[in-house]
């Protein structure tokens, strides 16, 4: 597992990103749970920690787009 960065979220607890597997761990807020998203290019891991909205950015960029599976 990559190092966990915390983030300032109310769903999204940390982010950790993989550059040579390029696995994107996201830790959630409410259930404590790690998530990796898999495929995931490094400038979306890039784009996904400087937005605003972590929650957004996950639902609408992320989770439709990539095979994830549970940590």
């Amino acid at each position: 597992m990559p190092e966990m960065i915390f983030v300032d979220s109310t769903n999204v607890e940390a982010i950790g990103y993989d550059p040579i597997t390029q696995e994107l761990h996201v830790r959630f807020v409410k259930s404590g749970e790690t998530y990796a998203y898999y495929a995931v290019e490094e400038w979306v891991f890039q784009e996904f920690m400087q937005t605003d909205s972590k929650g957004n950015y996950l639902n609408t960029r992320i989770k439709p787009h990539y095979q994830y599976g549970k940590v």
